[in-house]
């Protein structure tokens, strides 16, 4: 037997040394662990990300009075549900309740997230609260708060409304009682104002 036999056969007979085989082993769980991170989606990635930042983009279209940008944000066959008025379906119809609520004097959205199911990967659920300038009688605005549901639709790679309902946290008071005027009718529609 040669001198190299010899050292290969002694290396494949010893068994590894306790330390050695310890560290390549916690090597091997930390790779894994840190795989595993990298992994998990960020916030960004996940459906309730990927929903608040639709939900902001919702927000700054009507803030800025962009209807057009506000309606392309809905299914085609959404239903919206107002408060006090009847249904309005379909993208245009929608639009044109926007716009009309715009021309009225609704500003300064803001909404807030307080749960957010996902349905299988498809649709999910947003339950939350807002609060918004809305118009009132004799030109005068003043804020409402209210709570909403929106049902939202995965289509492509963006989520869209499908459905969308809310209402007011505070019954409506008259304008003597409180001084802050409740909002009127938005016109063209039929509909009143998404506020009181």
């Amino acid at each position: 037997m040669s001198t190299a036999d010899t050292t290969t056969s002694d290396s494949a007979r010893r068994p590894p040394r306790p330390g050695v085989a310890a560290a390549s082993a916690m090597k091997i769980a930390v790779t894994a662990a840190f795989l595993a991170l990298l992994a998990e989606p960020s916030v960004a990635q996940t459906a309730a990300g990927q929903i608040e930042k639709a939900r902001q983009q919702f927000e700054q279209a009507l803030n800025m009075g962009d209807a057009e940008m506000v309606a392309r944000m809905y299914t085609e066959r959404a239903v919206v549900l107002p408060p006090n008025a009847d249904m309005i379906e379909g993208r245009e119809a929608i639009q044109n309740y926007w716009r009309s609520v715009i021309r009225a004097g609704l500003r300064n959205l803001s909404a807030r997230s307080v749960r957010i199911d996902e349905y299988g990967g498809e649709a999910a659920r947003e339950i939350g609260r807002f609060t918004v300038d809305a118009p009132g009688p004799r030109d005068r605005t003043g804020p409402v708060e209210g709570k909403y549901v929106i049902v939202w639709r995965k289509s492509g790679d963006e989520w869209r409304h499908d459905s969308d309902i809310w209402n007011f946290t505070a019954p409506a008071e008259t304008e003597a009682e409180t001084g802050t005027p409740a909002a009127p009718a938005a016109t063209g529609t039929g509909a009143p104002s998404p506020s009181r």
